[in-house]
Order: structure tokens, then sequence, then C-alpha cells
């Protein structure tokens, strides 16, 4: 994630926009780290970030105890980074003003155990899970995956919607982080449950590793078809990004110069104003996943690129996509 830095040299587009950046991580492990520090450094580089949601990735969980309630751990940690942040004693971004955990729904009926202990210790700040499924023929993009390749057939799990149901008594909301593929399985999910709010994270990827032009033509087309589906149910939001990660074929990665927000914005167009277009700003929320997308860019210039594309949007507009439509889906008092 060498790119984290890069582009700070940018001159910040429409610096007084309010951000409420929806979707990144904190984690140290195999010798990767972006912790608290490394998250403010990026925040305070010159967008106007005045808040952020944490969503898991299966860091800091206990290490003993009921497995149902190993996430806890991870709650626990986000919340008081989510306490600190508020403080009197501190100036800056509002850092984990909501939290999306990790709960696996296979256990049916159980998972609520987990959830009113996480609604428990961190009542302001818990706002929803996420349980990821990334299924794919190829074994290409679990290369990229440091958390290794996760298990298939989620959504077909025999007690998966009975976890599932758990969500909506409590008020809680489901990220949804799958290849374009799953969004069939979103989309019935959504119907069954049409009282619980699903956000699908990163548009969905369409995994483009090692296509031709006319390979990724096709994708493009299926992958825009099956977004279109899902957005016809109103209980579901999408978060617009997460580009940089290497998975979606486009080899920022690769390249050892300083990728800008101009060529970001040129590449990352046609998915963006596609998934605006779908949902409409009001269920849009534009998004960092940083550290990951840091792959291929730095924060600088990533929110510049997505500026770029909005630029067209209206002041109301711009105001749902870059904090307004965040705040309202994971209830934040910012």
């Amino acid at each position: 994630m060498t790119k984290r830095l890069e582009g700070r040299d940018e001159e910040i587009l429409e610096p007084d926009l309010p951000i409420v950046d929806p979707h990144h991580h904190l984690f140290e492990r195999k010798g990767v780290r972006y912790m608290l520090d490394e998250c403010l450094d990026d925040m305070r580089a010159g967008h106007n970030v005045v808040a952020s949601v944490y969503v898991e990735t299966g860091a800091f969980m206990r290490r003993d105890g009921p497995e149902v309630l190993r996430p806890l751990g991870e709650i626990e940690f986000a919340n008081g980074i989510g306490a600190m942040c508020s403080g009197t004693e501190y100036e800056g971004p509002q850092v984990c003003a909501g939290i999306v955990g990790k709960a696996d729904l296979r256990l049916g009926e159980q998972v609520g155990w987990l959830f009113d202990r996480a609604l428990a210790v961190a009542p302001e700040r818990f706002r929803g899970i996420r349980q990821i499924s990334m299924d794919h023929p190829s074994d290409l993009p679990y290369r990229y995956f440091s958390t290794g390749r996760p298990p298939q057939g989620l959504y077909h799990h025999p007690k998966f919607r009975e976890g599932f149901a758990q969500l909506a008594a409590r008020g809680l909301s489901y990220d949804a982080t799958g290849f374009h593929l799953q969004l069939p399985d979103i989309g019935d999910l959504a119907d069954a449950f049409p009282d619980t709010p699903i956000v699908v994270n990163h548009m969905t990827i369409a995994m483009g590793l090692e296509m031709s032009p006319d390979e990724r033509q096709a994708l493009f087309a299926d992958w825009r078809d099956k977004l279109a589906e899902v957005a016809k149910r109103p209980n579901v939001a999408c978060k617009v990004g997460g580009l940089g990660m290497p998975v979606w074929g486009f080899g920022f990665e690769t390249r050892a110069d300083v990728v800008g927000s101009e060529e970001l914005a040129d590449v990352w167009r046609p998915y963006v104003e596609t998934a605006i277009g779908l949902f409409g700003a009001e269920r849009c929320m534009m998004e960092s996943n940083f550290p990951p997308d840091a792959f291929s860019c730095g924060y600088v210039p990533l929110w510049n690129a997505l500026k770029r594309i909005t630029a067209g949007c209206s002041e109301e507009e711009k105001a749902a996509l870059y904090s307004g439509t965040a705040a309202r889906v994971y209830r934040l008092g910012v």
C-alpha cells in the first residue's frame, strides 16, 4: 500500500465540502499498519473530512470466549477510538462515529446475542454488521485479500436468513460486500427483508483481472444490468468507490509513477456515474475504502477524482453524496 501518501501536492478541489467517509478500516497485520495516526494523517491532508464509519476487517477479535462473541473485540476497539475522537480534548474528524461490526449470520438466531452485547457496549456508534460474500469462479482475486477466501455460498447457508432476521428487530443494517455476481442474491435478500437497510459496498466489484478489452466491455454491461435490478429495491443504498482495489483490473497498482486524480477520474467515471444514476444521490455515499484503495492512489487524489466525476451535480446532490446519505443511513450525530 505504498501509494497512500502520493499526490498530496494536488490542489484540493472543493476544500470546504463536508465529507463523511462511510468506509475505512484500522488494523495492524502482516507488517501492514493503518491505525489512528495514519488515518488522521490522511483525513487531515486537505479534504474536509468531518466524520467516518469504521467497517470491520476481522481485526482485534477476542482470543477466547464463545465463538459468536469473538467479533465484540473489534467493536469495542472501534468504539474506544470513536469515544476518543469525540472527546473535549480532541480536535479533528470524528473517526469511527459509526461502526459496522463483523458477525457470522450462519449461526442463526444465536447471533442476536452478539448484537445485543454490541449495542450495550457501543450504543451510540454500533449501527450494523458486515459479512463478506465474495464468490468468484476464478482464483485470481483472492491473491489480493489478506484475510483469505471468504466462505462460499454464504447467502444460501440454511441458517443465514435466520441470522439476518435478527438485524431488523434491533434496527441494524447489513453491509453487503461481494463481486457483482452476488447482486441477484443481494436483491433477493432485500425483497425478503424490506425493513432491513442493506448497503452495497464498492458498488459490488466487477472482477476484471487479466481480461481483454472486449471481455471488460461485456463485464461492465453485466455489472450495470445486475446493479440496476438491485437499485429497484428502496431499502438498498450504495457505497460509491472501492475502485482502487486491484481486482477491478485497472492496473494502477503496477505503476511506478504517481497516479493523479484526472487519470483516476477518466477510468472510474463510467462506474461512478452509473451507480449514481441508478440509485440517485439520496441513496449513494462516496467512500475512500482506505487503506485498500491505497494500492492504486493516495487519499488526496482519490477524493479529488470523485469530486471531478461529480462536478456537474447540484449542491444538494453533493451534500447527499459526500455526507448526507452516510449520516442518515448510519444515523450519525454529525
